[in-house]
């Protein structure tokens, strides 16, 4: 999702006004939210019956608490399976077998999120939910959700819908079909400045304080199997993205250009300690050319993008990138794409294992490819070039053996679903909806007709919206099949 440069004008009649209030408030509540059970609840067996009642009561602790995790979505009727994008695509076309595979990722889904929403709950709620189940929360969870899914074994009636991140009435109370004129040239406007940056040689791009290169350490082991569905160690996962890490070279102003550690302080206020500093990882699968490629993603943080004047709409307090490597049957990268945190400026960087499409014409955001890229060889890393203050990538090189480079611990990205608070006790990063609160941008206010919830603030996984024109996401099933094909 490219951030537009120029402001677009626009005015709104005063009926127009009341409706956007009115909408405002019939969307409050989140679109990844679902009723608890059809089926179950009028099961003959005492204890699916008993299975219902519990996970009931714990669905509305943790709604209660404002705890609920926002990252995959619950499973219309079957609230102790999770789906996302992936799941969901590849559950319409699963045979038997497959479905089962499906069934039982989507129940890990659900049992990673639980083990958040269960640590973020107050001391109290558990100790009550404690002595409803007669055990200790974390077994009652565990035993149920296998006594539930179990029990639904033999139902074949399973379809899984995952909402997108766009509102759809704030295209049409925007008048969208109008509005998207502008913001198309704006988007040309960054995507042309972006190219000029990346075509400059790399001793001309602008220093405005020192450059510092960051990765992980270098791997040690073999490559481990990364299939979608397997039960994958942190060990494993961490000796996977050692040997893709990339090397992010930032040039460092002020404390702003760090890379740190999120933290919840005092009240739940969001913060990013760069004494900490740490590469967070996690491991996604997406479809290629007909195959289930993995993929390696990395995120580093920083405090803030501060802002360059009062009228600065895209500065706040914090940012970060998120870099992407998808990997071929080999395990050797195919190609490469990068957001920031907050889903925006979606660019892709192509080995020439791979070839772009070409783009259809209309005004819906394409891929985006700056620059393209060949596959590193052994012992050769990606280093990504990294812009003071804005944190606009700046250009993507392959070297071999970067020096220099300062070492950070890697950490599973779902860290961020639970934190500890000053006083005791535990919060996501992230509301129900993905969004860190206290992130949001002043250009909410001139980009909603797009649709996006909340634009430029910063997002939990599962949760990028990474367009304002069309509709894509970050995780989206399609999206490599979409804008690429095997080199021939």
């Amino acid at each position: 999702m490219a951030e537009l440069q120029t402001p677009v004008a626009r005015s709104r009649s005063g009926i127009v006004v009341l409706l956007l209030v009115w909408l405002t408030g019939c969307a409050a509540v989140a679109p990844h939210r679902h009723p608890a059970f059809e089926g179950q609840g009028r099961s003959p067996a005492p204890e699916v019956a008993s299975c219902v009642g519990f996970w009931r009561s714990l669905d509305d602790a943790i709604d209660e608490a404002g705890v609920r995790d926002g990252q995959e979505v619950r499973v219309t009727g079957r609230p102790y399976l999770r789906a996302n994008r992936l799941t969901a695509s590849l559950l319409r076309t699963a045979d038997a077998d497959d479905r089962a595979t499906l069934v039982r990722t989507m129940r890990e889904l659900d049992r990673k999120a639980r083990d958040a929403e269960l640590a973020n709950l107050p001391a109290s709620v558990r100790t009550k939910l404690e002595s409803t189940s007669g055990a200790p929360l974390d077994a009652a969870v565990a035993r149920c959700g296998e006594v539930l899914l179990a029990s639904d074994a033999t139902r074949g009636d399973l379809s899984v819908a995952v909402p997108d991140d766009y509102q759809t009435w704030k295209r049409a109370v925007g008048l969208y079909p109008l509005v998207k004129f502008p913001f198309y040239r704006g988007v040309r406007g960054y995507q042309g400045e972006t190219e000029r940056i990346f075509s400059l040689p790399l001793e001309s791009l602008p220093v405005s304080g020192k450059l510092l290169r960051v990765t992980v350490a270098a791997p040690e082991r073999a490559l481990p199997d990364l299939s979608l569905g397997r039960d994958l160690p942190d060990t494993d996962l961490f000796a996977a993205a050692a040997r893709h890490a990339p090397v992010f070279e930032i040039d460092i102003a002020d404390d702003n250009d760090r890379p740190g550690s999120p933290f919840l302080g005092e009240r739940g206020a969001v913060g990013v300690d760069t004494t900490r500093a740490q590469m967070h990882v996690r491991l996604s699968h997406s479809p290629f050319a007909g195959a289930l490629r993995a993929q390696l993603v990395y995120s580093i943080w920083f405090p803030s993008r501060p802002k360059a004047g009062t009228l600065d709409l895209l500065g706040g307090l914090l940012d970060g990138i998120t870099w992407r490597v998808t990997l071929g049957e080999d395990g050797q990268p195919l190609l490469y794409d990068t957001i920031h945190n907050c889903g925006c400026y979606h660019q892709f960087f192509p080995t020439a294992r791979v070839r772009a499409r070409p783009a259809p014409g209309g005004l819906d955001e394409w891929a985006f490819v700056p620059q393209a890229l060949p596959a590193p060889r052994e012992g050769e890393r990606t280093v990504v070039r990294v812009a003071s203050r804005t944190h606009y990538l700046q250009r993507v090189s392959v070297v071999a053996s970067p020096q220099d480079s300062s070492i950070l611990p890697m950490v599973h990205d779902d860290s961020l679903r639970s934190l500890p608070l000053p006083a005791g006790g535990r919060r996501s990063l992230f509301d129900a909806d993905g969004i860190v609160r206290g992130s949001e941008r002043g250009e909410r206010w001139l980009f909603w007709p797009m649709g996006v919830r909340e634009p430029g603030a910063m997002r939990q996984w599962g949760r990028h919206a990474t367009a304002f024109l069309g509709r894509r996401h970050f995780d989206d099933p399609d999206l490599l099949d979409r804008y690429f094909e095997p080199a021939p």
